[in-house]
């Protein structure tokens, strides 16, 4: 049962992220209520950015599905206020399969994707109708002896496939990887080989190829050829019965400024990737659905974790200033960026500017949230915000050393509990730990 809590006279919450908490009573409020570290997630602006790219991608080309990436954060609050606004869920386990099952997802709408899938896996989005990719050869079997079992249902599946992005020999993947480590080989000849196997059964037919590529600057050029490639492909083996053409995520949303990126936007991607789908299927009464994966574009920006100040203190020539929570619940993956933050003072101070960092509180040294911040130096009893932590955050946040924080909903001037602050029972799980 999620706890509505009446919003404070003494504030009023609005969507833009600089506005959103704005004066110390508020925030002592909202740790009497929730503690003394939670994050606060923006339901509008959630919205916001859902319709920004839903209005980009099908004012370009008309047939598009959005996939919201559980992966990147599968809160169900947020997931359930993607999915009323027509997103499908698009999930890389059954860990996440069976989430969205449990908040009431249509099967038929959800993507099924990702490298380790069982035999029953297989079978039970097979027996939903879901929109199932296969990643790699062994899945074929798989695929195919639900089919033989089941002779009288025609069997659709999708294809991950595998081939060069690179430019001019240099690779744009994720770490400078030469090669991507998903879906089936198109050049070795292993897409031709699965797509005969699967063909050797009537009753199977393969509807749609994904190309989902993790690369380093999320180009435009990229998305093109990723496009370009899937829709020959498809034009050239499944012409007769391909239904969608699925290029995958990893767009950029609304990043902050102090990155400064001149980062494509939902308007710039959809652009590229709409004129080529355009053009390739134009002719057709039928065109194939365009679908999309996005994760971070879609909830970066949505949340900001709030830390309250417990010390500060000075090292040699050096000032730290001590909060309730971790690199682990801002920087998962330990970027060295410092993120957008502000600072709510319960005074003024009267020193001036000097740097300092703002450690967490793990025992490692390596826990900074932030890395040589100039401003006037935060008191004991301020309040930190740090904002654009809304992607993967949530689902990388292990158990280590403190238990995670809960999550507030902004909606409607309502404050939402849609995650409550964790303890002991849930950080030992009695079914799962044996004492």
């Amino acid at each position: 049962m999620r706890k509505l809590v009446g919003m404070s006279n003494r504030s009023t919450i609005h969507s833009d992220r600089e506005n959103l908490i704005d004066d110390y009573m508020t925030m002592n409020s909202l740790e009497q209520e929730f503690g003394s570290s939670f994050y606060l997630l923006d339901s509008t602006k959630l919205r916001e950015n859902y319709n920004k790219m839903e209005t980009a991608f099908k004012s370009r080309y008309e047939k598009v599905i959005i996939g919201y990436s559980y992966k990147t954060n599968y809160l169900p609050y947020l997931c359930k206020e993607l999915s009323k606004l027509g997103a499908y869920a698009e999930v890389v386990s059954r860990l996440e399969y069976d989430l969205a099952i449990k908040m009431g997802e249509n099967p038929k709408q959800i993507i099924f994707n990702g490298p380790l899938k069982s035999k029953e896996d297989i079978y039970y989005a097979l027996e939903n109708e879901s929109i199932l990719n296969i990643d790699s050869l062994y899945e074929i079997d798989f695929v195919k002896e639900y089919a033989a079992y089941h002779p009288n249902k025609q069997v659709k599946v999708g294809l991950r496939l595998n081939f060069d992005i690179s430019d001019n020999g240099v690779s744009p993947l994720q770490e400078g990887y030469e090669v991507s480590r998903f879906g089936i080989c198109v050049e070795n000849g292993d897409f031709y080989f699965a797509l005969n196997e699967l063909k050797s059964l009537a009753n199977i037919s393969v509807t749609g190829l994904h190309g989902h590529f993790s690369t380093r600057k999320r180009s435009i050029d990229s998305y093109k050829k990723i496009t370009q490639k899937l829709c020959s492909i498809a034009k050239e083996s499944i012409a007769n019965q391909v239904e969608y053409i699925d290029v995958g995520g990893g767009f950029y949303g609304e990043l902050p400024k102090i990155f400064d990126m001149n980062a494509p936007t939902f308007d710039d991607y959809a652009e590229a990737i709409g004129e080529i789908m355009e053009h390739e299927w134009s002719q057709l009464e039928k065109k194939p659905a365009l679908i999309i994966e996005p994760g971070i574009s879609m909830v970066a920006n949505v949340f900001t974790f709030i830390a309250k100040v417990i010390d500060t203190k000075k090292v040699r020539n050096q000032r730290f200033v001590l909060v309730d929570g971790s690199v682990h619940n801002i920087k998962p993956t330990m970027h060295k960026n410092n993120l957008p933050i502000r600072i709510i003072r319960q005074n003024e101070p009267e020193h001036s500017t000097e740097p300092f960092h703002i450690v967490g509180y793990t025992c490692m040294e390596k826990d900074y949230l932030a890395y040589e911040v100039h401003d006037r130096l935060p008191q004991k009893g301020d309040y930190i915000l740090f904002e654009n932590v809304g992607a993967y955050t949530i689902v990388f946040n292990p158990p280590f050393i403190k238990e995670r924080p809960g999550i507030v909903a902004i909606e409607h001037n309502k404050r939402i509990e849609v995650r409550k602050r964790e303890t002991i029972t849930q950080f030992f799980n009695e079914d799962m730990y044996c004492f």
